[in-house]
């Protein structure tokens, strides 16, 4: 199961009733934040989550409405008796952005540890997340987000009869430990079945329509992206600014086939994006104009 809320869905900047962008992710015991505008300390005690289990946050790109909120994030973990290291990922220039902004929080009871993308696509595994970054086409370098929940396969007596698996090493090797006995080397694989469909969510924002966007929300069960403008007139300014409109995003969810569409990053000028939602769902259906704290509790297919 796969818990999540988006926790703001403003663009450029707060208005009363919409913080800015932010996505948090609860797996296991462990959460993840996407992106922390400001405003995200107050959504997250709004939705009465937890700073304390907070164990990774990935930034898409350095623009303020996206991490503008990182200082009051850090300072919320340390207030809740957090002591184990924070892993933060993002574009390159991370760590020095980071510590800039810790200047109004520099004694911190945890460490943080960075990993700065480089690559147009980088593949991430912690905490049972695994996390797709990859590159979009905004102003600045900026990185979309796959995080996906794996599921192994069924255990298969034969099969682990066939490899020759002693018996007391079945339930370890289901758990997905891998044991080296009697000069041997056995392994998860060996006595499971094929790997079942797990739970996959991408969150894209500040970008225009890109191929990268396509193939990493391919079969998502959930896609949130960013809706800027929400008229077609405004397509120019979408186009002069790197942004979306709400058509594009849909167009792009329909492209990758996922089950439902989130739109989110709305520009300050639109107070209703509701209103633009009929032609998003002649393109794709199941889309949804998010509101601050939309969530849904993701499970495993049966």
């Amino acid at each position: 199961m796969l818990d999540l809320c988006l926790l703001g869905t403003g663009g450029m900047m707060p208005l009363p009733y919409r913080w800015l962008t932010s996505l948090m992710f609860r797996y296991n015991g462990s959460s993840l934040l996407v992106d922390c505008g400001e405003g995200t300390q107050i959504t997250i005690r709004e939705k009465g989550w937890s700073f304390r289990p907070l164990d990774v946050i990935c930034i898409t790109h350095f623009h303020g409405d996206h991490i503008s909120g990182l200082p009051g994030i850090l300072l919320a973990m340390a207030n809740s008796d957090r002591k184990e290291p924070l892993l933060m990922i993002g574009p390159k220039g991370l760590i020095r952005v980071v510590n800039s902004l810790r200047v109004i929080a520099p004694e911190l009871p945890f460490d943080i540890e960075f990993i700065e993308l480089t690559q147009t696509q980088q593949h991430i595994e912690t905490h049972g997340y695994h996390i797709d970054a990859f590159r979009v086409n905004h102003k600045i370098t900026c990185y979309g987000y796959s995080i996906s929940i794996p599921r192994a396969g069924l255990f298969d007596v034969e099969k682990a009869k066939a490899n020759e698996v002693p018996l007391k090493y079945w339930n370890r090797l289901q758990k997905g430990e891998i044991i080296e006995a009697d000069g041997q080397l056995f392994e998860p694989s060996m006595v499971l079945g094929e790997p079942r469909k797990g739970i996959k969510v991408t969150y894209t924002t500040d970008t225009r329509p890109t191929n990268s966007i396509r193939q990493n929300a391919k079969g998502s069960d959930l896609f949130i992206c960013e809706g800027m403008y929400g008229e077609r007139g405004d397509i120019n300014n979408a186009v002069k600014y790197k942004h979306m409109t709400f058509e594009e995003a849909a167009g792009l969810a329909r492209d990758a086939g996922v089950k439902e569409l989130w739109l989110t990053h709305y520009s300050p000028a639109i107070n209703h994006p509701e209103i633009f939602m009929d032609d998003v769902r002649r393109i794709f259906p199941n889309a949804h104009a998010a509101k601050d704290r939309r969530s849904v509790e993701l499970n495993f297919e049966e």
